[in-house]
């Protein structure tokens, strides 16, 4: 995600410019109209974004779809196994073709004049139209599409980002936790009243967890920066390691994450919009469960609890913790300038069985409830933000490192002209 020449709108550029260094983002940036356009432009179409997953969609004609804002998405399983995008608009005039989330499809058919598409994404039909009409240029339009490690990539630019970096970090770091033979067990979107920059700068950070997230402390080591934490705690987190370390031979130690505190991330001063590294959980934690104890069997090449957890995020719109014996992964979507759609997913083996080998009221509540503590965080950070008294302070260089550097990533992207040019048809 390079960044380019400023924008041409100068009072966008004198905005983008007003951010103190070290400090949070002006009021502006919150409830803007002008710089939220710039940001679908040069953030949202143009990186890569997490759809789903391979195996939600394993058959020819299984299909799930997303908004990316006002931006509908189709995600196809097409008749050769691939796994295609397109905008998920007729070529006619303009009708969203796939409404519900996912399902199957034996052909695309406009529900308002029955153009109809192959799944590869030709136009096959347009009965009522004039003799002449050259079907081939109307196909549906395309988008670019990736598979890595059974996470669904698509890009809505012309010329998206390299993928073949996230890729070989994600496969070699998540490949042990068998996302390929993993199913759902639940979903639960949210919506949140609050811009996406807010949820971002939330995740980057837990300077609030001890008041915000008291399960969540007693499970991650994540509030001590290991040169700040006392001698106590900096025995518990060795303890942990010498625990896991063992297992983390089966994943590589280039994964690892051999302290307290967040690891770095982004990296804005390298391009870095993607990350993988494993954490130890405390003395007692087997897996992310209100308890501790493990809530399923366990997953992919697992052969003991003592893996701690695999943590893979990239910009703009995904992150996953992953225990021994299950996985959450929440995918963030904008829907406006002041709410955010959130979809998370609680994966498990797909050899287990509801009601068997795992029980939802025990799966969901860890990270259920850390993420309503969340989402309701950033609501009441919005009202704030959006008052005129709102001033942006200093950020901690202790606990909100990560959270200048998402501010730093964010005011790169913007740094181009906003110009995002259509994929050409398909062939």
């Amino acid at each position: 995600m390079a960044a380019s020449p400023s924008p041409a709108n100068p009072d966008l550029a004198a905005l983008l410019a007003s951010r103190r260094a070290g400090h949070g983002m002006p009021r502006a940036f919150y409830h803007d109209e002008t710089l939220y356009a710039h940001e679908l432009a040069t953030v949202w179409h143009a990186g890569w974004l997490f759809a789903g997953f391979a195996f939600e969609i394993p058959n020819p004609g299984d299909f799930l779809t997303l908004e990316v804002d006002a931006t509908p998405v189709l995600v196809l399983r097409g008749d050769d196994g691939a796994v295609r995008a397109f905008h998920n608009v007729c070529r006619h005039r303009g009708t969203q073709l796939c409404r519900a989330p996912s399902g199957h499809l034996r052909a695309l058919v406009c529900p308002y004049h029955s153009w109809t598409y192959s799944r590869q994404g030709e136009l096959l039909a347009c009965h009522g139209m004039h003799d002449g009409v050259d079907k081939s240029t109307l196909g549906l339009v395309p988008l670019h599409a990736e598979v890595c490690v059974d996470l669904i990539y698509v890009s809505l630019a012309q010329s998206p980002p390299a993928f073949a970096g996230m890729r070989a970090r994600f496969e070699a770091a998540g490949r042990p936790q068998g996302f390929d033979r993993a199913r759902v067990a639940k979903t639960i979107e949210y919506e949140v009243d609050a811009n996406w920059k807010l949820v971002w700068e939330n995740n980057r950070e837990c300077y609030h967890c001890t008041a915000r997230h008291p399960q969540y402390v007693k499970s991650n080591f994540d509030v001590y920066e290991e040169e700040h934490a006392s001698a106590a705690i900096r025995q518990e987190i060795a303890a942990a390691l010498a625990r896991t370390n063992a297992q983390w031979d089966v994943v590589g130690d280039d994964a690892a994450h051999p302290k307290g505190g967040l690891a770095t991330f982004p990296d804005p001063d390298h391009d870095l919009w993607y990350t993988c590294n494993r954490t130890a959980l405390a003395e007692g934690f087997a897996t992310e469960s209100l308890d501790g104890g493990r809530v399923a069997p366990l997953m992919g090449d697992y052969h003991a609890a003592d893996v701690g957890v695999l943590r893979m995020r990239s910009l703009p719109n995904f992150w996953l913790h992953a225990s021994c014996d299950h996985a959450v992964v929440t995918r963030m979507l904008p829907a406006g300038l002041r709410r955010t759609r959130m979809k998370s997913f609680w994966l498990v083996d797909h050899d287990a069985r509801e009601g068997e080998d795992y029980d939802l009221d025990r799966l969901l509540p860890f990270w259920h409830l850390t993420n309503e503590q969340d989402w309701d965080i950033c609501k009441w950070q919005q009202k704030g933000v959006d008052s005129i008294g709102y001033v942006p302070g200093p950020l901690s260089q202790r606990k909100e490192y990560n959270v200048d550097a998402f501010i730093r990533w964010y005011l790169k992207q913007m740094q181009t002209d906003g110009t995002a040019k259509p994929l050409a048809r398909i062939a």
